[in-house]
């Protein structure tokens, strides 16, 4: 079995691959206090509850963009499981040319998603993670990363607006039935989701448009992804579990049986 791990900014998601099959996905909130033992415990009793037996588990493989939290979660995965993980990063094999100005800088989140996408789908194509950031990255026919665009994440945006208001309260984020608004709560539902809706449309021409090529996949993942990808043409395939996926791939790519 292998324990796939993506730490993102407000979430850690922790999946377990039996051969090619995901049977079963978790998350807790990102805390970078948290020890060695706290990781450690709090994975054993998911596998616990979940009748999932440990010593079954051979190897890992871990995505971050929270170094903070790397070497207690590291130390975790040597101390309760006997197991030196795969770090996606620098070095590692994942068929994806970073050709960025700076290729050390890209978040290793979006190279799993990449990595994920042009395995299923190949090139061109637009992936789209809906995560505490939006981010938008392209990757060519020949499996290239260039270019990247990032946005504030949906939910950062609506707490901007209550948190740096007097009277805004703060709400569901979900699309009411018209953008036609009648009350407070209904208006600010429309503006964050209407309005995201829009600035994701506009983002996907625009890249088409610069780029030339009007017939490019857009592939979008993450948390609030389903509310977006739900009311738009533009998006071709939404998928929930693509970053597991993409750590699968690359983990096959470097794991060597010791």
């Amino acid at each position: 079995m292998i324990l796939a791990v993506d730490i993102g900014n407000t979430n850690i998601v922790i999946g377990i691959y039996d051969g090619d099959k995901l049977i079963g996905n978790w998350r807790m909130v990102t805390r970078s206090e948290k020890t060695s033992d706290e990781y450690g415990i709090f994975i054993l009793s998911l596998l616990n509850h979940n009748n999932i037996d440990k010593n079954k588990i051979k190897s890992s493989i871990v995505s971050s963009v929270v170094p903070n939290v790397m070497h207690s979660f590291e130390n975790a995965l040597r101390k309760y499981f006997n197991i030196e993980p795969i770090i996606v990063g620098p070095g590692i094999k994942t068929g994806i040319t970073i050709a960025t100005d700076n290729p050390r800088e890209v978040g290793a989140d979006r190279i799993v998603g990449l990595v994920a996408a042009y395995d299923m789908f190949g090139g061109p194509l637009i992936v789209i993670d809906f995560g505490t950031a939006t981010t938008y990255d392209v990757v060519s026919d020949k499996g290239e990363f260039k270019y990247g665009i990032t946005s504030p994440g949906l939910q950062i945006t609506a707490d901007a607006l209550w948190q740096k208001t007097a009277q805004l309260p703060s709400v569901e984020i979900k699309k009411p039935d018209s953008i036609l608004a009648k009350n407070t709560v209904t208006s600010i539902q429309a503006g964050l989701v209407y309005g995201y809706i829009g600035q994701v449309e506009y983002i996907i021409k625009k890249v088409k448009e610069e780029m030339k090529i009007e017939n490019m996949r857009v592939v979008a993942t993450g948390g609030m992804g389903r509310i977006i990808s739900d009311e738009t043409n533009m998006i071709d395939t939404y998928d929930p579990l693509l970053l597991f996926k993409g750590l699968k791939i690359i983990h096959d790519k470097n794991y060597k049986i010791s």
